[in-house]
């Protein structure tokens, strides 16, 4: 099982931004964030394949949110941009063997940190 810690949750404006920062204790071939707002499910948000960078995206932040990597630091990046009332939420990162798949939020399908809230209001 690999530790996650996320980092970089806060408050934002509309149309602002926030990047979060999620360091992993090992290295994983997926590693992406699922969010979970109150009173909804929980999404699978981002993935990028450590291995040679792919990305994928949910359609609700395409352009807007970029997910990147530091390999040497085991370190993923959530970028967001034009950031809307919508987009509150934890944000957890999660990893896992399978890209895209470790942002399904299946129980067992990937390791998850804590999550970070991002409140972002109008």
């Amino acid at each position: 099982q690999v530790q996650l810690e996320e980092s970089g949750g806060g408050s934002a404006q509309a149309g602002g931004s926030l990047r979060l920062s999620c360091s992993a204790s090992a290295g994983r071939s997926c590693m992406g964030w699922v969010r979970k707002a109150p009173g909804k499910e929980r999404e699978g948000v981002a993935a990028i394949s450590t291995g040679d960078g792919t990305t994928h995206y949910v359609d609700s932040v395409k352009g807007r949110f970029t997910i990147s990597q530091d390999n040497a630091k085991n370190t993923v990046y959530l970028q967001m941009n034009n950031l809307k009332p919508e987009d509150t939420a934890m944000y957890y990162c999660a990893a896992g063997s399978a890209f895209p798949l470790c942002i399904i939020p299946t129980p067992g399908r990937a390791d998850w940190g804590r999550g970070t809230q991002v409140n972002v209001t109008s």
